[in-house]
C-alpha cells in the first residue's frame, strides 16, 4: 500500500493549527496501522528444535531445507529449546544447521538452553549475538525475551535483564504494531509473567508466540492471544515440523507445515486489533501473607538491575554477593548499601566464599577470582578452559570448587596457587561442594557424585543412580553429613544416603508422598536432614540410623515445589525457602509454622542467618531483603 498526503496550510489562526496538526497525527497512526496489516507478511515460527535429541538435528535440516525453497517466507523466529541440554557442542551444531537459511532468523533460549547450560548461558550468547532480539518488518515489530530459569531449577523466568531491556525497547517501539515472542507462555508458568504483561498492555500489542507445550493452541493471556506452536521434533511420527504465520488486512492465519508435505490449512486465525485497557482486576502474586505477620518484618531492600543466581556469604558487617552481569559486590548489611564491586567479563552464578580476608568466586569468563573482602581488589586468578559455575568452598585456607572444563580444583587462597586437580569429572560442576572427614564430595552434571581425598586430590570413590538420562544427575544438591553418613537429593526424586567411607549406599527412597528434589539441610544438632518434597512438606530423617527412619516432619504444606535451595537451621529455627519468593521458617521441636514472608514471586537463592534474630533473603529476579524477626 502507498499512500501519499499534502496538506497545505495558509494563515491559520493558533487553534485550527493545532486540531489539524492533532487530526495529522491521527491520521499517520491510521495509515501505519493499515499499512502494516495491508502489507503481506509471512515467516516461519520453529521452536523447540531440541538439539541433542535423537532427531533433533536431522529434523531441523529438514525443515532448513523447506524454508528455504519457499519464495514467500521473508524471515524465521526461533522461540527456544534450541538444544536438548544447553551444551557448547549442542549450540554450535544448531547455529551452523541455521546458517543454511536464506533468509533472515532471529532467536530466543529455552529452558533447556538455559537451566542445563555448561558456559551460565554465556554460549548462548556468543554463538547467537544475544538473548533478545528486536527488529520491524513493514511496520510491525518484533521483539524476544529470555525464559530461564537460568542455572536453578525453578519455574520459568524471564531474566531481570531481560525486563529492564524490554521496557527500553518497547519505548523505541512508540505506537507501532508489537509481536512477542518468549518461549513460555505468559501465565504462571512463569514466576514473572505479569512482568511483561504489565510492560505490553501499555503499547500497541497484537499478539504473543511461544514453545515450551510442543503443540499447537491459543492462550488468551489478560485478553492478549498468546499463540504457542508445535515442536519442530518429529516425537513419534516419521517427520517434524513448524509453524507458518501470514498477517494481511489485519489477519494472522497460522498453518502448520511438515517439511516435503503440502501446507495444511489454517489452524487458528486472529482478528489484529490494537489493544484496549480493560477493567477486569487480573491475579497478580499476593504478599497478604506478610500483613499478617507480627513476628516478622523488612528491615531494607536492595533491588539489582539483573538476575541473581548466587547466594550470600558474609563478612564482618559486608554480605558478598554475585550478578548476572558478572559483578561481585558486598552490601552493607545495616543498610542495604553498595561497597564496592568488582567486574568479571561473564555471567556469575558461583556463590563467593569468604576466608581470611580473601573472596573466592567463578566466573562464567573461565576463571576463578581472589579478591580482597575488604575493597573487592582482584588479588589473584586462575584461568580454566570453561565456565566456572560451580561454588568454591573453603577450609584451612584452600579453596575446592569444580568447574564445565571436567577438572575440580584445589586451590590455596593466600597465593593463588594450585594445590591439586583432579581432571575426570564427567559433565560440568555447578554445585557447592562439602568438605568431610578428610573428603570433598560433589555432584555433577555427568551423572556422577564424587569423593575425593582432600589433601591430594585422589579419587576415592564415585556413584551413579544407573540412569542415563543427565537430567537426573546428582548436580545440583549441597550436599551434607553426619555420623559418618553423606546425604543428597537429586532430581530423580530419590533421597540417599552414603557410608562417607566407602561410597556404599545406606538407603535410598522414593514414593508419592516424599518426592524430594535438590533442597535438603541438616539440623543444628546434626541428628537430623531435612529434605522439602515437591508437594510442599518437609520432612526429616535420622542420620545415626543406618536405615531410613522419618524422624521429624513439619505441619507446612507448600505448592509444588522444585526450588533446590538449601534449607537451613539456625537458633531453633528451620528456614525453607520456596520458588515463589515466600520463606517460611519452622519451629524445630514442634515441626510448626513460626513465621512465613514472601519477599518476591521469584525463586529463593538463599535464606543466611546473620545474627541478632535477622536473616538475608536472595531471590533470583534481583531482589536482597533483610528481614528481622522474634522468636
Amino acid at each position: 500500500m502507498h499512500v501519499s498526503i499534502l496538506i497545505i496550510i495558509f494563515d491559520l489562526d493558533y487553534t485550527l493549527e493545532i486540531m489539524i496538526k492533532r487530526t495529522l497525527v491521527s491520521l499517520l497512526l491510521i495509515i501505519t496501522l493499515s499499512t502494516a496489516y495491508g502489507d503481506h507478511i509471512k515467516f516461519a515460527l520453529v521452536t523447540d528444535t531440541h538439539i541433542g535429541n535423537a532427531t533433533g538435528a536431522a529434523d531441523l535440516e529438514n525443515t532448513v531445507n523447506d524454508i528455504n525453497k519457499s519464495k514467500e517466507i521473508e524471515f524465521v523466529i526461533l522461540s527456544g529449546d534450541v538444544t536438548e541440554f544447553g551444551s557448547d557442542e549442542e549450540l554450535n551444531i544448531a547455529k551452523t544447521i541455521l546458517d543454511k537459511l536464506n533468509k533472515p532468523w532471529y532467536v530466543v533460549p529455552g529452558n533447556h538452553d538455559s537451566n542445563w547450560s555448561e558456559s551460565g548461558a554465556n554460549t548462548f550468547n556468543t554463538v547467537f549475538g544475544r538473548s533478545t532480539f528486536e527488529f520491524e518488518h513493514k511496520g510491525v515489530v518484533f521483539l524476544g525475551t529470555g525464559s530461564g530459569p537460568n542455572m536453578r531449577m525453578g519455574p520459568g523466568q524471564i531474566p531481570r535483564e531481560d525486563i529492564v531491556w524490554l521496557e527500553k525497547a518497547l519505548g523505541r517501539a512508540g505506537n507501532r504494531p508489537i509481536v512477542y515472542v518468549n518461549h513460555y507462555p505468559q501465565d504462571s508458568s512463569l514466576n514473572n509473567w505479569y512482568s511483561a504483561l504489565d510492560l505490553l498492555k501499555k503499547k500497541n500489542i497484537q499478539f504473543m508466540l511461544c514453545g515450551h507445550g510442543h503443540i499447537n493452541k491459543l492462550y488468551n493471556s489478560e485478553g492478549i492471544a498468546n499463540v504457542m506452536c508445535r515442536s519442530n521434533l518429529r516425537a513419534k511420527d516419521s517427520i517434524g515440523g513448524y509453524n507458518i504465520i501470514t498477517i494481511s488486512n489485519g489477519v494472522a492465519s497460522f498453518q502448520e507445515k511438515r517439511p516435503l508435505m503440502p501446507l495444511n490449512d489454517a489452524w487458528l486465525t486472529l482478528k489484529l486489533s490494537e489493544y484496549k485497557s480493560d477493567s477486569i482486576v487480573y491475579k497478580r502474586p499476593s504478599y497478604d501473607v506478610n500483613k499478617k505477620q507480627t513476628k516478622v518484618k523488612q528491615v531494607w531492600e536492595y533491588q539489582d538491575d539483573s538476575d541473581l543466581g548466587t547466594g550470600i556469604s558474609l563478612y564482618g558487617t559486608y554480605a558478598i554477593t554475585a550478578n548476572t552481569k558478572g559483578e561481585v559486590y558486598a552490601l552493607d548489611i545495616r543498610k542495604g548499601k553498595r561497597i564496592w564491586t568488582f567486574k568479571s567479563n561473564g555471567k556469575i552464578y558461583s556463590t563467593p566464599a569468604v576466608a581470611s580476608g580473601i573472596v573466592v568466586v567463578g566466573s562464567s569468563d573461565h576463571f576463578i577470582y581472589g579478591l580482597s573482602a575488604e575493597n573487592g581488589k582482584q588479588l589473584w586468578k586462575i584461568k580454566a578452559n570453561k565456565a566456572v559455575l560451580g561454588s568454591p568452598v573453603i577450609f584451612q585456607n584452600v579453596a575446592y570448587i569444580g568447574s564445565s572444563d571436567n577438572i575440580f580444583r584445589a586451590i590455596d587462597i593466600l597465593n593463588g596457587k594450585l594445590v591439586w586437580e583432579y581432571k575426570d569429572v564427567e559433565g560440568f560442576v555447578v554445585t557447592k561442594p562439602l568438605v568431610y572427614q578428610n573428603k570433598v564430595f560433589f555432584g555433577s552434571w555427568g551423572r556422577y557424585f564424587y569423593a575425593l581425598n582432600l589433601k591430594t586430590g585422589k579419587e576415592i570413590w564415585k556413584w551413579n543412580n544407573g540412569s542415563s538420562n543427565r537430567m537426573f544427575s546428582p548436580a545440583a544438591c549441597y550436599p551434607v553429613a553426619a555420623y559418618g553418613k553423606v546425604f543428597i537429593a537429586a532430581p530423580d526424586r530419590y533421597f540417599t544416603a552414603f557410608d562417607a567411607n566407602t561410597g556404599e549406599v545406606l538407603w535410598r527412597v522414593t514414593n508419592p508422598h516424599n518426592r524430594v528434589r535438590e533442597s535438603i539441610g541438616i539440623s543444628g544438632d546434626s541428628s537430623t536432614v531435612y529434605a522439602k518434597t515437591m508437594d510442599g512438606k518437609v520432612i526429616g530423617a535420622s542420620t545415626r540410623e543406618s536405615e531410613y527412619n522419618e524422624n521429624w516432619k513439619s505441619s507446612l504444606s507448600l505448592p509444588y515445589e522444585i526450588s533446590p535451595t538449601a534449607i537451613v537451621e539456625d537458633s531453633g529455627l528451620i528456614f525453607v525457602p520456596s520458588q515463589s519468593g515466600l520463606v517460611s521458617a519452622l519451629d524445630r521441636k514442634s515441626g510448626d509454622v513460626v513465621w512465613q514472608y514472601k519477599t518476591s514471586n521469584s525463586l529463593v537463592n538463599v535464606v543466611l542467618p546473620i545474627g541478632n534474630n535477622k536473616v538475608l533473603v536472595s531471590t533470583m529476579d534481583g531482589k536482597i531483603n533483610c528481614l528481622a524477626y522474634n522468636f
